[in-house]
């Protein structure tokens, strides 16, 4: 069966630039999808998806003009409902098959074949059934591509949807954008499909004003690209089209030694806004620079969606890169035009900046009782008089009286850029414009960088905080966060974490890792929880909260490559020094690798189930002098020689020799499962077998519970 590429373009007004690359690879593979489960296309049929500001298309190679026949077998009903005991069709089947149109298959039974059509016994799990096997003929591409077509548009990702009126004034449609043409070409005959109330051609539109010919008449699917490329002057690819866009920022910036600022949102955003790039060089006054460059940056990326230039030692120059959507012969009108556009946006910024400085941080602070943090956990100032609380202590233990000062300083200037003219208009700026208010009223290097950084980290990857004052306040916010939101019930459930919660639990688990906190987790959450104390409507939740802490710490460690198995075995114990599960995580990799190590863990296991259900009290000191067997003995001695050393390397941390000691363990542990009884029938006997594996138990579990590596 001969078969061609078919080519579906949907041409619409201008599309959400930041939704642009997802409609179109919806719109292509949703396409593909349901042709390939009408049989129209096959599994290996390519799919190349195009996306340009006013258009969504999708070109698919190998469509068949008509689908195979294909056999279809459909379950009727259960044999022993179907036939009764003479094994002759019973009245429940005759109405089924007459519901099916094939009544005439009862009277034919036991061979009821009518050309494509049989009754067949199959099975059906542990049972039979009567199965109806047909042939269906392969669907026609015209009615399969309308199928298709209906269901691509029905599942894209519309951010939201509008109703506009069709051209006959009365009828309306949904979508995300008024759709203007409808492009289908199975090579290069037009199929007669139709969508949002447009019926197929071949023709569509290029660039608006650079097109060399309008409308563009499309030779065949196959010629799509190129064609509209060479007539209409549309790069129709993303991916092509953004490519080309890189090339030509790093080739205008290359010629003045600068660099763009590197920002792939921003690029996908400016691909989704021009069909024929062209990347032009402009400038701003140098006056402007004085402003701090996060704020002029922004201004540039947010407002203009241009690309800043940045020279060899990442300062930020006064030229920056705008991807215009024309190619004039005389570019000047249009750098004239950018230029002209963004002054006003980088006085705003200035004057922002001026204005701020004249009233400093510590002034603004009572405003921060008239700001609302959240209705059950009162206002910002509130807020921030607990994390000031909590910073407090956090620093008095990890530096002393010197700490918890800077600490409690730059905890108490920490929100009140939050009153700002700057951050007001940009919000993403907040901590970075108070780092650079702090220094303006002369606090010091550490304050200013602690306001600055004590909402790092942001966001996955993203740099900890630079120094130890900052490492305090952002550990004191976040922990101010979570137990205050845990503590009013405000939980993250399913995909939704409208607080963020879990990003906050990383970071805080990333700090006591990363820096080697010397605070244990559940003393950290008592810290935070005494800054509520008398708090009306807020519960303690320490128990809750560490499961939390610990579930995000799972998937942490498997996220950075940890396996399963291991990451239980740590957490398992649910230890509290944060910046020992790594090693901890080293020294059970390591045992693992070790011959013994799975004889140990099952033992292990074996040894907790005993335990666990062992109905006697809790096991009390091992009498040597009770032991009958000579395995008994010979496990007590290996024991009270492995376990002094192994117990002395946990205590210094060194979790991974520790661990190596107990590989002379498993004779002795294999022997005594071996050769002795364990449930004795003398009671005496009995406890002391259990007092001897609970002794073993406590010391091969400290660093991890190594039953977790069994199996």
């Amino acid at each position: 069966m001969s078969t061609h590429s078919l080519l579906v373009e949907l041409l619409v007004e201008e599309l959400p630039p930041k939704a642009l690359r997802r409609l179109g690879d919806a719109f292509a593979h949703e396409l593909a999808a349901s042709l390939r489960s009408q049989g129209l296309a096959g599994e290996h049929s390519s799919v190349a998806a195009f996306a340009t500001p006013r258009r969504l298309a999708a070109l698919i190679s190998g469509v068949a003009a008509v689908a195979a026949d294909r056999e279809v077998a459909r379950k009727v009903m259960p044999v022993s409902v179907a036939l009764d005991k003479s094994q002759q069709a019973t009245p429940a089947l005759r109405k089924a098959l007459a519901k099916l149109g094939r009544e005439h298959l009862a009277e034919l039974w036991p061979n009821a074949v009518d050309g494509s059509d049989r009754l067949l016994v199959q099975a059906d799990g542990k049972a039979e059934a009567i199965f109806l096997h047909t042939v269906e003929r392969g669907v026609v591409l015209a009615a399969g591509l309308q199928v298709a077509l209906d269901h691509a548009l029905a599942q894209l990702p519309i951010p939201k949807a509008m109703t506009y009126q069709l051209a006959d004034g009365w009828s309306g449609v949904r979508f995300v954008r008024p759709a203007h043409g409808l492009v289908a070409l199975h090579g290069a005959d037009v199929v007669p499909v139709t969508a949002l109330g447009l019926p197929a051609g071949r023709v569509t539109r290029g660039h608006r004003f650079e097109a060399p010919m309008d409308p563009v008449n499309l030779q065949d699917a196959d010629h799509y690209e190129r064609q509209l490329l060479e007539q209409g002057a549309v790069i129709a690819g993303f991916d092509h089209r953004r490519a080309d866009i890189v090339r030509q920022l790093q080739h205008a910036a290359r010629e003045q030694g600068l660099t763009p600022t590197d920002d792939d949102a921003l690029l996908d955003e400016v691909t989704a806004l021009v069909e024929r790039p062209n990347v032009l060089r402009c400038r701003f006054d140098a006056a402007f620079l004085e402003v701090p460059s996060e704020c002029l940056i922004l201004t540039m990326k947010a407002n203009q969606k241009y690309f800043p230039l940045l020279d060899a030692q990442g300062r930020l120059t006064n030229q920056f890169l705008v991807v215009s959507n024309v190619r004039p012969q005389d570019p000047r009108a249009v750098v004239q035009g950018n230029e002209r556009v963004v002054r006003p946006r980088l006085a705003d910024a200035k004057f922002f900046f001026d204005q701020d400085r004249k009233r400093s941080l510590q002034a603004r602070l009572p405003g921060l009782d008239k700001v609302v943090y959240h209705a059950r956990l009162g206002t910002m100032g509130e807020r921030v008089a607990r994390v000031r609380a909590i910073a407090k202590v956090i620093g008095a233990q990890l530096g002393g009286p010197a700490l918890a000062a800077q600490a409690d300083c730059a905890a108490r200037l920490a929100k009140a850029d939050l009153l700002t003219d700057m951050v007001g208009e940009f919000p993403e700026l907040q901590g970075v414009m108070g780092g650079y208010y702090a220094r303006h009223d002369g606090e010091s290097e550490a304050v200013a960088f602690a306001v600055e950084d004590h909402y790092k980290p942001r966001f996955a990857g993203d740099a900890l905080p630079r120094q130890e004052v900052g490492l305090v306040v952002a550990l004191a916010d976040k922990m101010e966060t979570l137990v205050g939101l845990f503590g009013i019930g405000q939980l993250p459930t399913g995909d939704k974490d409208p607080f963020a919660l879990r990003r906050h639990a990383l970071g805080v688990l990333r700090m006591l890792i990363e820096r080697a906190v010397a605070i244990d987790l559940p003393e950290l959450i008592g810290i935070a929880q005494a800054a509520f104390t008398g708090r009306v409507g807020w519960s303690p939740v320490d128990a809750e909260l560490q499961r939390f802490f610990h579930e995000r710490l799972a998937v942490l460690l498997r996220d950075l490559g940890s396996s399963a198995q291991e990451v239980d075995a740590v957490l398992g114990l649910a230890p509290a020094r944060m910046a020992d599960v790594p090693m901890r995580l080293a020294a059970v990799r390591a045992f693992a690798g070790m011959p013994e190590s799975a004889a140990l863990a099952a033992a292990n296991k074996r040894i907790g189930n005993i335990l666990k259900k062992s109905d006697a009290a809790a096991p009390g000191a091992v009498d040597p002098h009770l032991f009958v067997e000579a395995a008994e003995r010979a496990l007590h001695a290996a024991l009270s020689a492995i376990a002094p050393r192994a117990d002395a390397l946990f205590d210094q941390r060194d979790y991974a020799a520790s661990l190596r000691e107990l590989a002379a363990l498993k004779g002795p542990v294999d022997a005594f499962f071996d050769q002795v009884m364990v449930n004795a029938d003398d009671p005496a006997l009995r406890a002391n077998r259990l007092a001897l594996l609970a002794a073993l138990h406590r010391v091969m579990n400290r660093v991890a519970d190594l039953s977790r590596l069994d199996g």
